[in-house]
């Protein structure tokens, strides 16, 4: 089987890792791939962006791919999926209007109060002066969130109303995301820990991945701006089976059939952010695609054939395939460049990757691409250093281990992803503060 996966991060980075463990692989073209797809057997990157549509239709077509694996949400958003499958292409992934999930907050927050699935209460507006005189309505400081996609920094929790107000200003008038913000809400801030739920699904039915919790703040104890994540561990602790099976009946299955009821059903990896509240779970957003780091620690778990799970998922037949998960857990640490998720700098070279992945763990790279035999930073998240182990605490020691051997100028990360980790007495009703 001849596959190609768009995207360069280290999510398509973890996805080329396991798509390349599978005895029917025969080729993978990662477009445009990293550091880290270059190097795997079978893989081969090609030099198209993962938001040029047409180019990777006929790429697909003049190679005759038998799969098409889309990693990030923007093509998605862009309707690759639909220009696929009216090439006659088979591709994983929601359609353009599914995909609005993730690809629009104001779209994502009136489905949920359309099907009733527990969210946190929010105002939606496009225009500046309409904020202004809600916020002068309110007894509380909210949550902003830019409507569009803005690389995971576009929830910004501001600790004042006049926080909130300035907020809004650079967000509708100084353009601060660019017509991701043209819409924005004004939401409510739940508090309690966050989790990830995510499931292949295939229009009907859905299959769950182990749970995982995400780390979006850029500094340890949740301190600092929100990133696209700087790491993460799976299993989450809080999630008890019958939790678990609470969240896929209130946030999951609702999307399926809400999706199919209004003539767009889901196919792909529908994934649920939610907060765990003194009033049970509460949705805080929905993505269309598998996470970022979540995927780093939530493959390494998967012990069957991922090729198989995707081509259930495009075929509708997710009742002829049943996955097998190691019991185990896993932790990735980001390393950050300096000065992400702001302005940083590019072009450092990397140093330690084998030495960390001789102790065990495996690094997934992210912004990084080679030049000239070296292996350099292109991005803001640079590489995710994965282990796994019998308990969470033992296997973010693991990935420290591998951490320690890495060096690059300027290399940031946090220091207590997963360490320690003590679960709250009541995981539904948890005490634990914490972020939106």
């Amino acid at each position: 089987m001849k596959v190609l996966l768009v995207g360069s991060g280290g999510r398509e980075h973890a996805i080329a890792h396991k798509l390349c463990q599978s005895p029917t692989l025969d080729q993978l073209y990662v477009a445009p791939g990293n550091g880290g797809t270059a190097r795997l057997p079978k893989s081969e990157n090609i030099p198209i962006d993962a938001e040029q549509i047409e180019p990777l239709v006929a790429f697909a077509r003049d190679h005759a791919i038998d799969l098409t694996v889309v990693g990030p949400e923007a093509p998605l958003v862009a309707g690759i999926v639909d220009a696929f499958q009216a090439a006659g292409l088979r591709i994983f992934g929601p359609m353009r209007a599914a995909a609005q999930l993730e690809g629009s907050k104001a779209f994502s927050k009136r489905f949920m109060q359309r099907w009733q699935i527990p969210t946190g209460q929010a105002e939606i507006f496009d225009d500046f002066d309409e904020v202004m005189r809600y916020m002068r309505t309110i007894d509380f400081v909210p949550v902003i969130k830019a409507s569009g996609l803005a690389a995971g920094k576009g929830v910004i929790i501001p600790t004042t109303v006049e926080q909130a107000a300035d907020v809004a200003r650079a967000i509708l008038l100084d353009r601060r995301f660019g017509e991701a913000g043209a819409t924005l809400l004004v939401e409510e801030k739940l508090a309690g820990p966050e989790v990830s739920v995510l499931a292949f699904c295939d229009g009907r039915r859905s299959i769950l991945m182990p749970t995982a919790q995400d780390h979006k703040r850029l500094r340890d104890d949740d301190r600092g701006p929100n990133t696209g994540g700087m790491g993460a561990f799976s299993p989450s602790p809080l999630v008890t089976p019958a939790l678990l099976a609470e969240i896929e009946r209130v946030a999951l299955q609702p999307v399926l059939e809400g999706m199919a009821a209004e003539g767009t059903p889901y196919v792909g990896v529908l994934y649920a952010g939610l907060m765990l509240t003194e009033q049970g779970p509460r949705v805080l957003e929905y993505n269309c695609r598998l996470g970022d780091p979540e995927t780093q620690v939530l493959l390494p778990l998967l012990a069957s054939d991922l090729s198989e799970l995707l081509l259930a998922c495009t075929d509708g037949a997710l009742d002829r395939v049943q996955p097998r998960w190691r019991k185990e857990s896993a932790v990735t640490v980001v390393m950050a460049s300096e000065g992400y998720p702001d302005e940083y700098r590019t072009g450092l070279e990397i140093f330690g990757v084998n030495d960390a992945e001789a102790t065990g763990c495996t690094v997934y790279q992210a912004g990084t691409r080679f030049k000239d035999a070296r292996l350099i930073t292109t991005g803001g998240r640079v590489l995710a250093v994965t282990a796994t182990a019998r308990t969470i605490e033992h296997a973010a020691r693991r990935a420290y281990n591998g951490v320690k051997r890495i060096r690059f100028a300027g290399a940031h990360y946090r220091r207590d992803i997963g360490l320690p980790y003590k679960t709250p007495p009541n995981p539904k009703r948890p005490t634990a503060k914490g972020k939106n």
